[in-house]
Protein backbone atom coordinates (compact mmCIF):
# COMPACT_ATOMS: atom_id res chain seq x y z
CA UNK A 1 0.00 0.00 0.00
CA UNK A 2 1.68 3.32 -0.85
CA UNK A 3 2.22 6.31 1.08
CA UNK A 4 -1.47 8.23 -0.52
CA UNK A 5 -3.46 4.56 0.33
CA UNK A 6 -2.07 4.27 4.17
CA UNK A 7 -3.08 8.12 4.58
CA UNK A 8 -6.59 7.36 2.94
CA UNK A 9 -7.11 4.66 4.80
CA UNK A 10 -6.39 6.76 8.54
CA UNK A 11 -8.84 9.54 7.42
CA UNK A 12 -11.03 6.77 6.82
CA UNK A 13 -10.61 5.12 10.02
CA UNK A 14 -11.15 8.39 11.97
CA UNK A 15 -13.99 10.59 12.73
CA UNK A 16 -12.81 13.74 11.26
CA UNK A 17 -15.91 15.41 9.22
CA UNK A 18 -15.49 15.55 5.57
CA UNK A 19 -14.47 18.97 4.79
CA UNK A 20 -11.16 19.95 3.18
CA UNK A 21 -9.57 21.96 6.40
CA UNK A 22 -10.81 19.02 8.83
CA UNK A 23 -9.19 16.11 6.61
CA UNK A 24 -5.93 18.07 5.91
CA UNK A 25 -5.23 19.19 10.01
CA UNK A 26 -6.10 15.43 10.20
CA UNK A 27 -3.72 14.14 7.79
CA UNK A 28 -1.22 16.42 9.37
CA UNK A 29 -1.60 14.83 12.44
CA UNK A 30 -1.50 10.73 11.28
CA UNK A 31 0.87 11.07 8.40
CA UNK A 32 4.03 10.98 10.18
CA UNK A 33 2.93 7.42 12.02
CA UNK A 34 1.40 5.95 8.95
CA UNK A 35 3.53 7.33 5.97
CA UNK A 36 6.63 9.22 7.28
CA UNK A 37 8.29 10.15 3.88
CA UNK A 38 5.26 11.46 2.60
CA UNK A 39 5.36 15.27 2.00
CA UNK A 40 2.74 17.60 1.48
CA UNK A 41 1.84 16.33 -2.65
CA UNK A 42 0.87 13.02 -0.85
CA UNK A 43 -1.38 14.54 1.76
CA UNK A 44 -2.42 16.40 -0.81
CA UNK A 45 -3.45 13.95 -3.09
CA UNK A 46 -4.95 12.33 -0.09
CA UNK A 47 -7.23 14.79 0.92
CA UNK A 48 -8.33 15.26 -3.15
CA UNK A 49 -9.32 11.36 -2.95
CA UNK A 50 -11.51 11.85 0.05
CA UNK A 51 -13.18 15.41 -1.00
CA UNK A 52 -12.13 16.41 -4.40
CA UNK A 53 -11.15 14.89 -7.98
CA UNK A 54 -8.31 12.96 -6.97
CA UNK A 55 -6.07 12.77 -9.73
CA UNK A 56 -8.03 15.28 -11.51
CA UNK A 57 -8.02 18.12 -9.36
CA UNK A 58 -5.24 19.83 -10.39
CA UNK A 59 -6.12 19.98 -13.84
CA UNK A 60 -9.61 21.27 -12.88
CA UNK A 61 -8.09 23.80 -10.43
CA UNK A 62 -5.84 24.89 -13.27
CA UNK A 63 -7.22 28.50 -14.55
CA UNK A 64 -5.65 27.93 -18.40
CA UNK A 65 -7.63 24.52 -18.46
CA UNK A 66 -11.11 24.05 -20.05
CA UNK A 67 -11.55 20.98 -20.48
CA UNK A 68 -10.89 17.96 -19.10
CA UNK A 69 -10.94 14.32 -20.75
CA UNK A 70 -10.97 11.14 -19.77
CA UNK A 71 -10.03 8.43 -22.33
CA UNK A 72 -9.55 5.48 -20.33
CA UNK A 73 -8.32 5.48 -16.21
CA UNK A 74 -4.44 5.88 -18.14
CA UNK A 75 -5.15 8.06 -20.85
CA UNK A 76 -6.75 11.63 -19.69
CA UNK A 77 -6.51 15.01 -22.09
CA UNK A 78 -7.04 18.20 -21.32
CA UNK A 79 -7.55 21.39 -23.32
CA UNK A 80 -5.61 24.08 -22.69
CA UNK A 81 -6.07 27.89 -24.46
CA UNK A 82 -7.94 26.41 -27.72
CA UNK A 83 -4.94 23.11 -28.15
CA UNK A 84 -5.58 19.38 -26.78
CA UNK A 85 -2.40 18.14 -25.38
CA UNK A 86 -2.19 14.95 -23.25
CA UNK A 87 -1.30 15.14 -19.65
CA UNK A 88 0.83 13.36 -17.04
CA UNK A 89 -1.80 12.24 -14.84
CA UNK A 90 -3.48 8.65 -14.51
CA UNK A 91 -5.54 6.62 -11.91
CA UNK A 92 -3.82 3.16 -10.99
CA UNK A 93 -6.82 1.46 -12.25
CA UNK A 94 -10.08 2.01 -13.55
CA UNK A 95 -11.83 1.15 -10.68
CA UNK A 96 -10.27 3.93 -9.20
CA UNK A 97 -11.67 6.36 -11.76
CA UNK A 98 -15.68 4.64 -11.59
CA UNK A 99 -15.43 5.21 -7.80
CA UNK A 100 -14.74 8.90 -7.94
CA UNK A 101 -17.05 8.96 -10.42
CA UNK A 102 -19.59 7.50 -8.65
CA UNK A 103 -18.33 9.53 -5.39
CA UNK A 104 -19.24 12.97 -7.15
CA UNK A 105 -22.35 11.51 -8.63
CA UNK A 106 -23.74 9.98 -4.58
CA UNK A 107 -25.18 13.27 -3.26
CA UNK A 108 -26.77 14.65 -6.44
CA UNK A 109 -29.04 11.63 -6.45
CA UNK A 110 -27.59 10.13 -9.74
CA UNK A 111 -26.59 7.07 -10.83
CA UNK A 112 -24.05 5.52 -13.20
CA UNK A 113 -24.49 1.57 -13.98
CA UNK A 114 -25.51 -0.74 -16.80
CA UNK A 115 -29.03 0.35 -16.33
CA UNK A 116 -28.30 4.02 -16.73
CA UNK A 117 -24.52 3.84 -18.83
CA UNK A 118 -24.37 7.84 -19.12
CA UNK A 119 -24.92 10.79 -16.90
CA UNK A 120 -24.63 14.76 -17.13
CA UNK A 121 -24.08 16.32 -13.50
CA UNK A 122 -23.33 19.79 -12.44
CA UNK A 123 -19.78 19.85 -9.55
CA UNK A 124 -20.37 21.96 -6.71
CA UNK A 125 -17.85 24.72 -8.42
CA UNK A 126 -20.09 24.61 -11.44
CA UNK A 127 -18.54 22.80 -14.06
CA UNK A 128 -19.84 20.28 -15.77
CA UNK A 129 -19.16 16.47 -15.59
CA UNK A 130 -20.81 13.99 -18.22
CA UNK A 131 -19.52 10.37 -18.27
CA UNK A 132 -20.52 6.77 -19.95
CA UNK A 133 -19.59 3.51 -19.37
CA UNK A 134 -20.22 0.26 -20.91
CA UNK A 135 -22.58 -1.18 -22.94
CA UNK A 136 -22.50 2.60 -24.16
CA UNK A 137 -18.99 2.90 -24.58
CA UNK A 138 -16.74 0.45 -25.87
CA UNK A 139 -13.70 0.69 -24.16
CA UNK A 140 -14.41 1.57 -20.56
CA UNK A 141 -15.44 4.45 -18.87
CA UNK A 142 -15.27 8.03 -20.39
CA UNK A 143 -15.29 11.35 -18.68
CA UNK A 144 -15.53 14.33 -20.07
CA UNK A 145 -15.19 17.79 -17.46
CA UNK A 146 -16.09 21.26 -18.58
CA UNK A 147 -14.56 23.74 -16.34
CA UNK A 148 -16.59 26.31 -15.06
CA UNK A 149 -15.02 29.69 -16.01
CA UNK A 150 -15.97 33.21 -14.39
CA UNK A 151 -17.83 35.36 -15.97
CA UNK A 152 -15.88 38.44 -18.15
CA UNK A 153 -17.00 41.62 -16.39
CA UNK A 154 -18.67 43.77 -18.87
CA UNK A 155 -18.72 44.50 -22.68
CA UNK A 156 -15.87 46.61 -22.21
CA UNK A 157 -13.51 43.45 -21.61
CA UNK A 158 -14.39 41.77 -24.58
CA UNK A 159 -13.61 44.92 -26.25
CA UNK A 160 -10.54 44.68 -24.78
CA UNK A 161 -9.93 41.12 -25.55
CA UNK A 162 -10.71 41.74 -29.36
CA UNK A 163 -13.66 39.53 -28.99
CA UNK A 164 -16.03 42.17 -30.26
CA UNK A 165 -15.86 46.24 -31.85
CA UNK A 166 -16.67 48.58 -29.66
CA UNK A 167 -19.23 49.71 -32.38
CA UNK A 168 -20.60 46.24 -32.23
CA UNK A 169 -20.25 46.21 -28.43
CA UNK A 170 -22.55 49.51 -28.37
CA UNK A 171 -24.88 47.65 -31.22
CA UNK A 172 -25.23 44.51 -28.74
CA UNK A 173 -25.65 46.96 -25.21
CA UNK A 174 -28.56 48.94 -27.36
CA UNK A 175 -30.32 46.06 -28.12
CA UNK A 176 -30.44 45.14 -24.99
CA UNK A 177 -31.68 48.20 -23.32
CA UNK A 178 -34.27 48.77 -26.08
CA UNK A 179 -35.78 44.89 -24.97
CA UNK A 180 -35.07 43.11 -27.97
CA UNK A 181 -35.57 39.45 -27.97
CA UNK A 182 -31.85 38.09 -28.86
CA UNK A 183 -30.83 34.80 -29.88
CA UNK A 184 -26.78 33.54 -29.26
CA UNK A 185 -25.81 31.20 -31.70
CA UNK A 186 -22.42 28.99 -32.22
CA UNK A 187 -20.50 25.65 -32.51
CA UNK A 188 -19.92 24.03 -28.64
CA UNK A 189 -17.19 26.01 -26.76
CA UNK A 190 -17.81 29.40 -29.09
CA UNK A 191 -18.45 31.04 -25.58
CA UNK A 192 -21.71 31.57 -26.20
CA UNK A 193 -22.71 30.95 -22.30
CA UNK A 194 -19.98 34.18 -21.77
CA UNK A 195 -21.46 36.75 -23.87
CA UNK A 196 -25.38 35.85 -22.34
CA UNK A 197 -23.69 36.12 -19.31
CA UNK A 198 -22.50 39.75 -20.76
CA UNK A 199 -25.46 40.95 -22.41
CA UNK A 200 -27.77 40.28 -19.02
CA UNK A 201 -25.13 42.39 -17.45
CA UNK A 202 -26.63 45.71 -19.43
CA UNK A 203 -30.11 44.62 -18.24
CA UNK A 204 -31.54 47.43 -15.71
CA UNK A 205 -31.65 46.06 -11.80
CA UNK A 206 -35.08 46.87 -11.46
CA UNK A 207 -35.79 43.81 -14.23
CA UNK A 208 -37.46 40.53 -12.61
CA UNK A 209 -35.35 37.82 -14.43
CA UNK A 210 -35.75 33.82 -14.51
CA UNK A 211 -32.63 31.65 -15.62
CA UNK A 212 -33.62 28.21 -16.95
CA UNK A 213 -30.85 26.47 -17.61
CA UNK A 214 -29.87 22.40 -18.01
CA UNK A 215 -26.67 22.96 -15.46
CA UNK A 216 -26.63 26.32 -13.86
CA UNK A 217 -23.53 28.42 -15.40
CA UNK A 218 -24.81 32.13 -16.01
CA UNK A 219 -23.68 34.26 -12.87
CA UNK A 220 -26.14 36.92 -13.35
CA UNK A 221 -26.70 40.16 -10.62
CA UNK A 222 -29.93 41.59 -9.72
CA UNK A 223 -33.54 41.12 -9.29
CA UNK A 224 -32.85 36.88 -10.60
CA UNK A 225 -34.63 33.94 -10.03
CA UNK A 226 -32.05 30.77 -10.83
CA UNK A 227 -34.31 27.33 -12.49
CA UNK A 228 -31.87 24.49 -13.13
CA UNK A 229 -33.01 21.18 -14.91
CA UNK A 230 -32.77 17.92 -12.70
CA UNK A 231 -32.57 14.07 -14.38
CA UNK A 232 -34.56 11.40 -12.50
CA UNK A 233 -33.24 9.59 -9.10
CA UNK A 234 -32.12 6.40 -8.68
CA UNK A 235 -35.81 5.32 -8.14
CA UNK A 236 -36.29 7.12 -11.70
CA UNK A 237 -38.30 10.02 -9.54
CA UNK A 238 -37.66 13.54 -9.42
CA UNK A 239 -37.09 14.56 -12.91
CA UNK A 240 -37.44 18.35 -13.76
CA UNK A 241 -37.69 19.13 -17.45
CA UNK A 242 -36.64 22.50 -19.37
CA UNK A 243 -39.95 22.19 -20.30
CA UNK A 244 -41.29 22.46 -17.08
CA UNK A 245 -39.00 24.76 -16.14
CA UNK A 246 -40.16 27.46 -18.53
CA UNK A 247 -44.31 26.67 -17.57
CA UNK A 248 -43.13 27.49 -14.10
CA UNK A 249 -41.19 30.29 -15.13
CA UNK A 250 -44.21 31.75 -16.85
CA UNK A 251 -46.04 31.97 -13.32
CA UNK A 252 -43.19 34.05 -11.87
CA UNK A 253 -43.71 36.66 -12.97
CA UNK A 254 -40.82 37.51 -15.06
CA UNK A 255 -39.90 40.85 -16.84
CA UNK A 256 -37.00 38.97 -18.76
CA UNK A 257 -36.60 34.87 -19.11
CA UNK A 258 -32.99 34.09 -20.05
CA UNK A 259 -32.66 30.23 -21.22
CA UNK A 260 -29.20 29.13 -20.51
CA UNK A 261 -29.38 26.61 -23.76
CA UNK A 262 -32.37 25.64 -25.72
CA UNK A 263 -31.76 21.52 -27.08
CA UNK A 264 -35.18 20.12 -27.21
CA UNK A 265 -38.72 20.58 -27.27
CA UNK A 266 -39.11 23.37 -24.67
CA UNK A 267 -38.13 25.45 -27.93
CA UNK A 268 -41.70 25.23 -28.38
CA UNK A 269 -42.26 26.74 -24.93
CA UNK A 270 -39.68 28.92 -25.41
CA UNK A 271 -41.43 30.65 -28.64
CA UNK A 272 -44.49 30.79 -26.91
CA UNK A 273 -42.89 32.59 -23.99
CA UNK A 274 -41.37 35.16 -26.08
CA UNK A 275 -44.74 36.21 -28.01
CA UNK A 276 -46.44 36.45 -24.61
CA UNK A 277 -44.50 39.71 -23.31
CA UNK A 278 -41.70 38.55 -22.23
CA UNK A 279 -39.27 41.44 -23.71
CA UNK A 280 -36.18 41.26 -23.73
CA UNK A 281 -35.56 37.88 -23.14
CA UNK A 282 -32.54 35.45 -24.18
CA UNK A 283 -31.24 32.29 -25.42
CA UNK A 284 -27.84 30.35 -26.60
CA UNK A 285 -28.40 27.72 -29.15
CA UNK A 286 -25.95 25.38 -31.06
CA UNK A 287 -25.36 26.32 -34.94
CA UNK A 288 -22.99 27.39 -37.36
CA UNK A 289 -24.29 30.48 -38.39
CA UNK A 290 -27.89 32.95 -37.56
CA UNK A 291 -29.77 31.47 -40.60
CA UNK A 292 -28.94 27.93 -38.97
CA UNK A 293 -29.78 28.96 -35.77
CA UNK A 294 -33.37 29.86 -36.72
CA UNK A 295 -33.67 26.59 -38.92
CA UNK A 296 -32.56 24.41 -35.59
CA UNK A 297 -34.81 26.37 -33.34
CA UNK A 298 -38.18 25.39 -35.74
CA UNK A 299 -36.53 22.00 -36.00
CA UNK A 300 -36.04 21.75 -31.68
CA UNK A 301 -39.63 23.00 -31.59
CA UNK A 302 -41.36 20.39 -33.96
CA UNK A 303 -39.89 17.55 -31.68
CA UNK A 304 -42.99 19.06 -29.19
CA UNK A 305 -45.78 16.50 -29.28
CA UNK A 306 -47.87 19.34 -29.90
CA UNK A 307 -48.39 19.42 -33.56
CA UNK A 308 -47.95 23.44 -34.66
CA UNK A 309 -48.40 24.20 -38.49
CA UNK A 310 -44.84 24.96 -40.11
CA UNK A 311 -45.77 28.11 -41.53
CA UNK A 312 -47.10 28.99 -38.06
CA UNK A 313 -44.47 27.88 -36.06
CA UNK A 314 -42.17 30.04 -38.65
CA UNK A 315 -44.14 33.12 -38.34
CA UNK A 316 -43.65 32.58 -34.18
CA UNK A 317 -40.15 32.77 -35.05
CA UNK A 318 -40.21 36.05 -36.90
CA UNK A 319 -41.97 38.00 -34.43
CA UNK A 320 -40.26 36.00 -31.34
CA UNK A 321 -36.82 36.51 -32.22
CA UNK A 322 -35.35 40.43 -32.76
CA UNK A 323 -31.26 39.56 -32.82
CA UNK A 324 -28.87 36.66 -33.54
CA UNK A 325 -25.86 37.17 -32.68
CA UNK A 326 -23.31 34.57 -33.69
CA UNK A 327 -20.09 33.40 -32.19
CA UNK A 328 -17.11 31.11 -33.50
CA UNK A 329 -13.74 30.09 -31.92
CA UNK A 330 -10.63 30.56 -33.92
CA UNK A 331 -8.39 28.29 -32.10
CA UNK A 332 -8.21 29.69 -28.30
CA UNK A 333 -9.54 32.80 -29.71
CA UNK A 334 -13.28 33.54 -28.97
CA UNK A 335 -15.03 36.24 -31.01
CA UNK A 336 -18.49 37.30 -32.22
CA UNK A 337 -18.51 37.45 -35.96
CA UNK A 338 -21.62 39.00 -36.56
CA UNK A 339 -24.85 40.71 -35.40
CA UNK A 340 -28.24 39.96 -37.56
CA UNK A 341 -31.80 41.67 -36.77
CA UNK A 342 -34.43 39.54 -37.92
CA UNK A 343 -37.40 41.46 -39.99
CA UNK A 344 -40.07 40.11 -41.88
CA UNK A 345 -37.95 40.01 -45.21
CA UNK A 346 -35.60 38.01 -43.62
CA UNK A 347 -31.72 39.07 -41.83
CA UNK A 348 -30.48 42.53 -41.98
CA UNK A 349 -26.97 42.54 -40.75
CA UNK A 350 -26.50 45.08 -38.20
CA UNK A 351 -22.70 44.81 -37.93
CA UNK A 352 -19.82 42.45 -39.15
CA UNK A 353 -17.93 42.53 -35.94
CA UNK A 354 -15.00 40.32 -37.16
Amino acid sequence: MGAIDRIVASLVKSDVPLDRASLRRAAAVTQPDVAPLAGVAEVEAAVDALVGLGPLEALVNDPEVSDVLVNAYNDVWVERAGVLERSDVTFRSEGELIALVRRLLTPLGLRLDTASPAVDARLPDGSRLHAIIPPASVDGLVVAIRRFSPAVADMDALVRNGAITGEGAAVLVDAVVSRENILVAGATGAGKTTILNVLAASIGGTDRIVTIEDAAELTIAGHVIRLEAHPANVEGAGEVTMRALLRHALRLRPDRIIVGEVRGPEALDMIQALNTGHAGSMSTIHANGAAEALDRLATLAAMAPERVPESALARQIATAIGVVVFVARHGSVRRIESIHRLTSDGFDEMYPCS
